[in-house]
């Protein structure tokens, strides 16, 4: 095996290994928010009740909402306030949040540029909504005189703000939504010594989704100049035991025994306190961020809580995971300012904490591939047609290096005979056949190591680009050509013809194809058997890898392929035109006769 195929598979294992590596309070939850949140999660959502179409469906909708209707009403019983519960509204270009009267928080966020599912925003493909239902966003403890989801009445609406009061408390509250996903609450307590230390505020909680690639994580960087960037959900020194309760199990583990249901004894929710001031908080999932940016009042940590769905059959994946801020105790005002909205690298930026993308060692790489990338969508409004883009783009770039170590392929190629001349005639002499080795590259100018260097750089290119589009919301359902959605893979006739696989995705057969190709033309100083062996392995390798990653991925490698067999084909035919010039004609002479003799 040569060099360059030592390094491709250097290189996949490389990426294998990238892919695969890469509440409250401490209380026991009260049941009846339990039943609640449990009760709620099964009522259909906004504007579902116009979806059925015949008497049968409708009949059966309505005998569904009132089942839900009365746990909610059975299990409210035991704490709801004496007041019933007020729904209002705050609305811009971006967002639109409903306010509930108990508690004075945000119970639900509509992200009004995001639809629900692929496809346009609709009737039937609402926007998407974080639900803070289990905790709204914002809600209070620890306040003397305030129980937990107190009523409060409106004092005032404007267009972009509410004032909520609290008489018993002496609280004022004003939430204003602003541009830029932001939430600001403004907090006024006219009783000082009633907010006890370690009072809290929720950040509401984030679901995981449903998709293998999705992700429920928590971060945040610990207060200071040098504060450290914390990523609680994949770093277990960060905290070891958020950590697990992040990562799987009951209580932590890899889940290496496979999917199974909650056992008797295992709890269904846990919680951890992670203690010290933060600059800025985030829970989020693979799109969006729920996070704390800043505070008037410096905070003291958080606690997490995260809790597993006991109807599902995977205990190793949480199900949501809630985040209360801990504050002291003692001030007049507390001025706090969220944001609720996309993980966008620029808002992410904007805000102060672009750590959130989580794009690891190769972030250097990564942010500026982001912008590139966004910059091509600007010129022409499909990510389909930027990562071409993109891809012709870094393609550019490494032209000379490509093109150089073809030509290194080829002058290895042309002295292979020569080497196996050396390595036969100093068989038993290993040091005089590396002598002689190195006096042959020197005399015929040939760099062993010059068909590697594109490669090397490559891999840190292909590895950050793996980390852009699995986590960019603008791919998020982006369409291009038969793709849905480029965030995932295509699954075409997922549910008819090709279900064992979860669908036909064609992209990576591409990939597979033009891998081959490639193989096919690249020039080769190793063993012919051996050539041949990785020409088919290779591409399969790759296939199986890629088949279930983001079709983004798979079409930027594609069309990378593609460029690349290009310029195999166009460095060839610029050999085969020097080759067909003519060289000169060699006549050979008569023998001289005895008259030219004699003339001579």
């Amino acid at each position: 095996m040569n060099k360059t195929e030592k390094l491709i598979c250097l290189f996949l294992g490389m990426a294998l290994v990238w892919c695969f590596l890469s509440g409250r309070d401490a209380q026991p939850p009260k049941e009846a928010e339990k039943a609640v949140a449990s009760a709620e999660s099964k009522a259909p959502a906004d504007g579902a009740a116009n979806a059925p179409t015949n008497t049968a469906a409708v009949a059966e909708a309505a005998a569904t909402n009132a089942v839900v209707a009365a746990e909610v009403k059975k299990a409210l019983e035991t704490y709801k306030p004496d007041v019933p519960e007020e729904m209002n509204f705050l609305e811009n270009a971006e967002l639109k949040l409903q306010l509930t009267t108990w508690g004075a928080g945000v119970k639900k966020a509509t992200l009004k540029n995001f639809a629900e599912k692929a496809g346009a925003i609709s009737d039937t493909n609402p926007a998407a909504v974080l639900d803070y239902t289990a905790a709204p966003l914002g809600v209070l403890e620890g306040v003397d005189g305030l129980p937990y989801m107190a009523a409060y009445g409106v004092k005032e609406k404007g267009d972009d703000y509410i004032i909520f009061t609290n008489g018993v408390a002496k609280i004022e509250r004003k939430i204003t939504l602003k541009p830029g996903y932001k939430v600001v609450i403004d907090d006024s307590f006219g009783e000082p010594s009633r907010l006890k230390d370690g009072n809290t505020m929720s950040m509401g909680v984030m679901t995981m989704g449903k998709s293998s690639d999705d992700i429920l994580s928590i971060d945040g960087r610990t207060a200071g100049e040098d504060g450290d960037v914390m990523y609680y959900g994949t770093d277990d020194e960060a905290s070891p035991k958020l950590y697990s309760l992040l990562s799987g199990g009951a209580s932590g583990g890899c889940g290496c025994g496979g999917p199974r249901k909650l056992q008797a004894g295992e709890p269904e929710e846990q919680s951890e306190t992670v203690n010290g001031k933060h600059d800025w908080i985030a829970v989020k999932d693979r799109f969006f961020v729920t996070a704390l940016v800043k505070s008037s009042q410096d905070n003291k940590g958080f606690t997490a809580k995260v809790r597993r769905d006991i109807e599902v059959n995977d205990v190793y994946r949480p199900y949501n995971a809630g985040v209360d801020v801990l504050f002291g105790g003692g001030v007049e005002k507390r001025t706090t300012e969220f944001f609720v909205g996309p993980k966008k690298q620029s808002l992410m930026s904007d805000n102060g904490m672009k750590e959130v993308m989580d794009f690891g060692f190769w972030s250097f790489l990564c942010y500026p591939m982001v912008w590139i990338l966004n910059f091509f969508e600007y010129l022409i409004p499909n990510y389909g047609v930027a990562i071409i883009l993109l891809t012709i783009f870094v393609r550019i770039i490494f032209w000379p290096l490509t093109r150089k170590s073809t030509e290194g392929m080829k002058k290895m190629q042309e002295i292979q005979p020569l080497l196996k001349e050396l390595q036969a005639k100093f068989k038993d002499n290993p040091q005089r056949l590396q002598q002689e080795t190195f006096a042959l590259y020197r005399e015929k100018k040939v760099n062993p190591l010059s068909s590697c260097l594109p490669m090397l750089i490559q891999i840190p290119i292909f590895i950050a680009l793996f980390n852009v589009l699995r986590s960019m919301v603008e791919l998020r359902y982006a369409g291009f050509l038969w793709i849905d959605d480029l965030s995932a893979p295509e699954h075409l006739f997922a549910s008819s013809w090709f279900p064992w696989f979860g669908g036909l995705n064609i992209l990576p057969i591409l990939m597979a194809a033009t891998m081959y190709l490639q193989s096919k033309l690249t020039p080769s100083a190793g063993d012919p058997n051996q050539q041949r062996m990785m020409t088919v392995i290779m591409p399969i390798m790759m296939l199986v890898m890629f088949y279930n990653f983001a079709s983004a991925l798979s079409l930027y490698w594609t069309v990378s392929q593609i460029l690349s067999i290009v310029q195999m084909w166009m460095m060839r035919r610029k050999t085969a035109r020097k080759d067909d010039v003519l060289e000169p004609e060699v006549i050979d002479h008569p023998s001289p006769t005895r008259q030219m003799r004699r003339h001579s």
